[in-house]
């Protein structure tokens, strides 16, 4: 056991002493964090990214047959309590505070703000024929889910104030930056013709592995569903903001989009690319703040479609249906 999984070990005990008057008989390898088990009930300590841990964790339980699951965390607790509420036999959530424990309530999910109107900026994005995206009040173009443009308002990325809107161009925080000192002399028209050429060249079937076609994949995926939504069985789709805003472009995430079913049904889309057991809790979040009564589609390529998602999906109080797309998704 590494020095910081004692540590947490340690703690966990400490918590569960003070809590409890006794601790359960066994201590558990949880790599999310630290747990102890005694029978039936289990204890988890959710270690320093407690979102991404809610599915590992609801998994590792159900592997060891646990009926009452404690999920413990100094971060995020209400969005954890949730999010675990969504499913059948639902964990209970505590937070920290000190040496003791207090059993969280579920926090409501952020109104994402209206984002402010700029429209002919907003214009050039459509002009150069990308997609404009809006989520968390801010407006995006990207190239098959890659971020290319944004329309800022008050600071730009750099933190410089400004009084009206501009349209900053690049990649990611520090290529705007870098595109601005080096290409600020452009009209924004140029600018953002020569980053989406750049991004449009290896964002493709085919390209030799790069960054631009590494980043937010599910995003990618996204985007050829909603362009082409009657490949998994809709007649139409459009993105959507997920629950909790993504951290940044390198960490994996989901792509919410919304749509319509061929029976004119409403249905909420989570895309990802990759196998990871955040998905479901993210995306039945993601479900009750877009259209509570929807079905829920997880899409993922072939490749990832693993059982064990498919049990959480189905664990759901209102079950998620996992889609496997065939072949190529990019294409």
């Amino acid at each position: 056991m590494s020095d910081r999984a004692s540590l947490l070990s340690a703690k966990l005990q400490a918590l569960v002493r003070a809590h409890c008057g006794d601790v359960p008989s066994a201590s558990a390898d949880f790599p999310g964090g630290a747990a102890l088990v005694d029978g039936g009930t289990g204890w988890l300590l959710l270690d320093t990214a407690p979102l991404a841990a809610l599915g590992p964790a609801l998994v590792w339980a159900d592997w060891r047959g646990l009926t009452d699951v404690n999920l413990i965390a100094e971060a995020e607790v209400g969005v954890v309590a949730r999010r675990a509420g969504l499913f059948a036999r639902a964990p209970k959530a505590w937070a920290v505070e000190g040496t003791t424990l207090r059993l969280a309530g579920p926090e409501p999910a952020a109104v994402a703000p209206a984002p402010e109107p700029a429209p002919a900026l907003a214009e050039l994005l459509v002009d150069a024929d990308i997609e404009v995206v809006v989520e968390q009040g801010i407006v995006r173009g990207e190239v098959l889910g890659l971020e290319v443009a944004r329309i800022a308002h008050g600071t730009t990325t750099a933190g410089t104030p400004i009084d009206e809107p501009v349209l900053e161009v690049g990649v990611g925080h520090a290529d705007r930056e870098l595109t601005a000192l080096l290409h600020g002399n452009l009209p924004p028209v140029e600018q953002l013709a020569r980053v989406v050429e750049i991004v449009r060249e290896q964002r493709r079937v085919g390209a030799e592995r790069h960054p631009l076609n590494q980043l937010a994949p599910e995003r990618w995926l996204r985007a050829r569903l909603v362009t082409d939504p009657a490949r998994i069985g809709l007649t139409d789709l459009r993105p959507a903001p997920p629950a909790v805003p993504r951290p940044n472009l390198r960490d994996p995430a989901i792509a919410m989009a919304v749509g319509v079913d061929e029976d004119g049904a409403d249905v909420v889309v989570a895309c990802s690319v990759g196998i990871h057991l955040d998905l479901v809790p993210a995306a039945a979040d993601a479900r009750q703040a877009l259209a509570p009564g929807a079905r829920l589609l997880l899409v993922v390529p072939e490749r990832d479609a693993h059982p064990v998602t498919r049990a959480l999906a189905e664990r759901l109080v209102a079950p998620a249906e996992l889609v496997a797309l065939q072949g190529d998704w990019r294409a």
